[in-house]
């Protein structure tokens, strides 16, 4: 018997991302997608690459940052498409947003396990898209998703107070991130891995970051989201150093 959770994809259009998508056989698709409801999915789309008389094949639909209306069926690990709809327009990543959009999807793809409910990351997810569309200042945008990404799977790092003693972290002092403890106040010999409070409360309460902020704020997630990443390379920075030899 089908779970209250199948029978509900399959009644019912949910409101989706794909976040990848590859060919399978000579006409359809696997996709991975993010659903508000239902988290990440595995799900194929038969005969979404031919074309119907007098409707677009679905391959011109099932795109990634276009918001969708999906339901699919099935119990096993890869579900099958029943219905799609766009929800709306696709979220426009010219250039270099493009390869930024490619790293959010990757990101959710890489640390998120299949079936998990996220309604509050796919929200923020979706806003990050529009940020991006919307010419919002980039690293601003990909370090808040990041740090929201963690706090989400349950890898909440707290960039406001000291682990262990529970002190504020104070403007105008300097501190250093242990990845096994958390922040410390920075010591003697500690100078090239100090972060400032400012730029730490910063990023607690989700400033803009700029000039010199941003970099130290790009080093410091990338440290952050390591040990989950693991030691398999992100596709999209390769991408993006390839093309435009910057990195995300």
């Amino acid at each position: 018997m089908a779970s209250r959770s199948d029978q509900a994809a399959r009644d019912h259009l949910q409101r989706c991302f794909v976040l990848h998508r590859r060919n399978f056989s000579n006409t359809s698709l696997i996709l991975d997608i993010f659903s508000a409801i239902h988290g990440r999915q595995a799900v194929l789309a038969k005969g979404a690459r031919q074309h119907r008389r007098g409707r677009p094949a679905g391959g011109e639909i099932l795109q990634p940052f276009r918001p969708l209306w999906l339901s699919w069926s099935g119990r096993g690990e890869v579900k099958t498409l029943i219905r799609y709809e766009a929800a709306g327009p696709a979220a426009e990543l010219p250039g270099k947003l493009l390869y930024c959009g490619f790293y959010l999807n990757e990101l959710l793809v890489r640390l998120l396990r299949r079936g998990d409910a996220h309604e509050n990351l796919f929200a923020f997810y979706a806003a990050a898209l529009t940020a991006l569309a919307a010419g919002e200042d980039v690293e601003t945008v990909l370090r808040h998703f990041e740090l929201r990404l963690l706090r989400e799977i349950g890898y909440a790092v707290e960039l406001d107070r000291e682990a262990g003693s529970g002190r504020p972290v104070a403007p105008g002092r300097y501190y250093v991130y242990e990845q096994e403890s958390g922040l410390r106040a920075a010591g003697t010999g500690d100078g090239r891995y100090a972060l400032a409070g400012e730029l730490l409360l910063g990023l607690a309460a989700g400033e803009p970051l700029s000039g010199p902020a941003a970099k130290t704020a790009k080093l410091l997630t990338r440290r952050l989201l390591a040990p989950y990443l693991g030691t398999r390379p992100l596709q999209s920075r390769e991408l993006f150093r390839q093309h435009r030899n910057l990195s995300l």
